[in-house]
């Protein structure tokens, strides 16, 4: 089971390494995460813990989630999530940030920014067409079609359309420094997502060289 915290994105900063190398981190708060159920092969058919992260006013809780949480004695939880895999937690532990002490490199998976319907030069990064001389197609994605022959536009095609609120991961993120104390994860570079929004945030399960 990879070592796995339910988190929230904080911000952006940027500190010095041991080599006094300014490195541009993102600020995670990751956990306390109480474990509030472990399922078993026999009795739900796979393994996996089920963790929460937060808190949450008691009205925006129902009867069922509260009797739920009260089993592994947490009063409330904001959000939870399961990890799967064979692991030696039980019911009533904490995953708390210290378990990422080792650790190399993380994936942080988040959900990006919604940004509506956008055309094709946000949403594909295309270059456009000319902007002067009488042009009047400035910012549109021009012909699709390829004549009579195949006669129909291929699936696939870059077109305008929804973009972001889509989830993301980021893999091998190297982790910076941990803040044990103040529940903190500095991980190099960005991850997706708003300041604020919710990440998962687990030992790396592709890992690669350090550069």
């Amino acid at each position: 089971m990879l070592y796995t915290l339910i988190g929230k994105k904080i911000g952006m900063t940027q500190v010095y390494d041991e080599n006094r190398v300014l490195v541009p981190v993102t600020v995670i708060e990751a956990g306390p995460c109480p474990v509030v159920q472990v399922k078993t092969a026999d009795k739900d058919g796979y393994q996996a813990i089920q963790i929460s992260f937060g808190k949450a006013k008691d009205k925006n809780m129902t009867k069922a989630v509260k009797g739920h949480l009260a089993k592994a004695g947490v009063e409330s939880a904001h959000t939870m999530g399961e990890v799967r895999g064979e692991g030696s937690f039980k019911v009533g532990d904490t995953l708390t940030v210290s378990g990422f002490e080792g650790v190399k490199m993380v994936d942080v998976i988040a959900v990006t920014k919604g940004r509506g319907f956008q055309g094709n030069m946000k949403r594909w990064n295309q270059a456009g067409q000319p902007a002067t001389h009488g042009h009047m197609m400035h910012r549109r994605p021009g012909s699709i079609g390829m004549r009579q022959t195949p006669g129909h536009v291929f699936k696939g095609k870059n077109m305008p359309g929804h973009m972001g609120n889509v989830s993301r991961t980021c893999q091998n993120l190297d982790v910076v420094k941990i803040l044990a104390d103040k529940n903190i994860l500095l991980v190099k570079g960005s991850v997706p997502g708003p300041n604020g929004g919710e990440v998962l945030v687990r030992s790396a399960k592709k890992t690669r060289k350090s550069a």
